[in-house]
Parts: C-alpha cells; structure tokens; sequence
C-alpha cells in the first residue's frame, strides 16, 4: 500500500470547489484511495461527503493511501494537486 503525507495549501482547505477537484482527481486513478489525518479513521477519497466531512483546514496534513498498480504515480499526482492553492487557479 502507498502512502503519502501532504499540507493542504487551498485557503479554505478541502472544502467545496478544492474538495470536488480533488474527488473528481482521485476518482480519476481508478484506485482505492483514502484520506484522513495521521492517527484519525481515513475517508474514501472519491466521496464529496466523505472529504468534506474530514474537515481539513489549510496548513492542515493529511495522509493519503491507494492500493493497486500505480498507486504510487497516482498518490504522487494527489500530492501535487493538495500541494497548490486551489482557490487562486
């Protein structure tokens, strides 16, 4: 299993217009892909409810985990997205 930690940069953290980006990324690798902060239950990646709800505030980290071909590649491309201002793009 791939595992990546990563800073949410958006100004508003992973709600609305950044979190749909990011599900609609994650639903996009065709894997199983989780998100949650270190040490909390993680939540389906490709479920708007799901990311929402996890409440991740901007200089927040959270942690990412796929499994299967290319997760690695695929949590890299997360890791970019999360790593950007989303609210300024």
């Amino acid at each position: 299993m791939a595992q990546r930690t990563v800073t949410i940069a958006s100004s508003v953290g992973l709600h609305a217009r950044p979190a749909a980006l990011f599900v609609q990324a994650a639903t996009a690798t065709g894997l199983p892909v989780q998100i949650g902060r270190d040490g909390e239950d993680a939540v389906d990646a490709r479920s708007i409810l799901g990311v929402m709800a996890l409440g991740a505030r901007h200089g927040e980290s959270v942690v990412l985990t796929a499994d299967g071909d290319g997760a690695d590649a695929a949590l890299d491309g997360l890791v970019e997205l999360l790593s950007r201002d989303l609210d300024a793009e």
